[in-house]
């Protein structure tokens, strides 16, 4: 699978630590992959993947075009929703960072 490339149509990055329940590692990557299908709708999405380090820990990288589309996104029901059951399989609230891009 070929990722997307960031250009000028995705400049704004948001990453989020993110700490599992180790019991929940298999159905939240099951469900990552199920609940980009509705994220991927949104206007403005380009990208979200979830990331993990060589020493087991966990990022999730969320690309749009700009803070505006994410803004938006992130005011539906629908992500209110995708929200609440992410929550479920992790120990702790996710720590979001958020960016610019601004040179590739």
């Amino acid at each position: 699978m070929e990722l997307p490339v960031v250009n000028d149509k995705g400049t704004f990055v948001v990453i989020s630590d993110i700490e599992l329940k180790k019991e929940s590692m298999k159905e939240f990557k099951e469900w990552f992959v199920e609940s980009n299908k509705i994220v991927s709708k949104f206007d403005g999405f380009i990208a979200r993947r979830l990331l993990e380090s060589q020493d087991g820990k966990h990022r999730v990288m969320v690309i749009f075009r700009d803070m505006q589309s994410f803004s938006k996104m992130h005011q539906t029901p629908e992500h209110t929703a995708i929200h609440a059951q992410a929550v479920k399989f992790m120990s702790r609230p996710p720590q979001p960072m958020f960016f610019n891009v601004v040179a590739e």
